[in-house]
């Protein structure tokens, strides 16, 4: 029997109107600290988990520790997030867990919205509060004047990254390179600005934006270079993801509550209540029911025959057996070509 074409969409969630950025408490994670005991840890070690963690990260760990704690929450050793966040910035972290990890590609091409918010009159050297004054202005730009220029910043532009970002020059980072007190010289490169919008205008010396991008934009540079059309100066004072990909705001969980559902309902809650299923990463894509010999197929690396109406001509699709992942692929020729695999074993 042919596959079964069945598809599903799922949108961004969004949390409603735009509210003011608020502080988030700066979080420290001990070394060999998880918020899971020792005991759980080691119940947990020979465990097969697979699916999204959608982490709501605090102000003051890297994405990298953010990773770390929740493998050792989940028991897994195999993770990777969907696009790094700055130490100072909060919000959206998608974390692949096991299997997921094959879909990050997916999240990471996706759209990002991020609020912001931008004091005029400094900039310094790393585009936000940690660096050193570089250039001050005594220009305060006016709400109407902010506006009217945001327009330029919208569509495919050509951005100058940060001197302390996470580019390669030579084979090292920028931030290294900089932080040596070597001069780093980034070349432009187009990036991708889908929306930009002023939300709030707090005091003449502070704007807050929200902006809808593509992969790679930083917007820190994007702070920095509205500073400058408008005559003055800017840094990035708040950061926070909103949306990555498919997932929104409303689907974010602090690291706080996953360490007390660990605590209090166990592995089995903390799953039920944390973990995304692998395939929500592939939202925009079709999803194609199979029978059992074509997942044995698939699973061997064979292409299997697409018919009946409504079946895609071409392009990237996954199958599905019984509700479960089973390959990702491209469709050549009505056939679905594996290129990844999945092994979705829970123990």
């Amino acid at each position: 029997m042919p596959a079964r074409l069945g598809y599903e969409r799922r949108l961004p969630g969004r949390a409603g109107a735009v509210r003011p950025s608020t502080a988030v408490p700066r979080v420290r994670i001990p070394p060999g600290v998880s918020g899971v005991s020792a005991d759980m840890a080691r119940r947990q070690k020979n465990n097969f988990v697979h699916g999204w963690v959608l982490l709501d990260k605090p102000v003051g760990i890297t994405s990298t520790q953010a990773v770390g704690a929740i493998k050792r929450l989940f028991g897994t050793s195999k993770a990777g997030h969907a696009g790094t966040l700055d130490p100072l910035a909060s919000g959206m972290l998608p974390i692949a867990l096991g299997e997921a990890t094959k879909t990050v590609p997916f999240v990471q091409d996706g759209r990002k919205i991020y609020r912001f918010t931008v004091r005029w009159g400094v900039e310094t050297t790393t585009d936000d509060t940690e660096g050193e004054t570089v250039a001050t202005s005594d220009v305060r730009p006016s709400a109407d004047a902010v506006d009217a220029v945001l327009d330029e910043f919208e569509g495919e532009i050509e951005q100058v990254p940060p001197a302390f970002s996470a580019i390669k020059v030579d084979g090292e980072r920028a931030y290294d390179l900089a932080r040596a007190g070597e001069e780093v010289v980034l070349d432009a490169r187009p990036v991708t600005i889908h929306t930009i919008d002023l939300v709030a205008t707090p005091d003449a010396d502070t704007a807050v934006f929200e902006c809808e991008c593509g992969k790679g934009t930083y917007v820190r540079a994007l702070a920095r270079d509205i500073g400058r059309r408008l005559g003055t100066r800017g840094h990035v004072v708040d950061l926070r993801r909103l949306v990555v990909g498919p997932y929104g705001e409303v689907d974010m969980i602090p690291l706080e509550k996953l360490q007390e559902l660990a605590h209090e309902a166990g592995r089995d809650g903390l799953f039920a209540a944390a973990l995304r299923p692998v395939e929500t990463a592939l939202d925009d894509i079709p999803a194609l029911a199979v029978t059992e010999a074509e997942a044995g197929r698939l699973r061997s690396g064979q292409p299997i025959l697409l018919r009946g109406q409504g079946a895609p001509i071409d392009g990237p699709a996954y199958a599905t057996r019984k509700g479960e992942l089973v390959a990702l692929g491209e469709i050549e020729q009505g056939q679905l070509h594996p290129r990844r695999v999945f092994n979705l074993a829970t123990a």
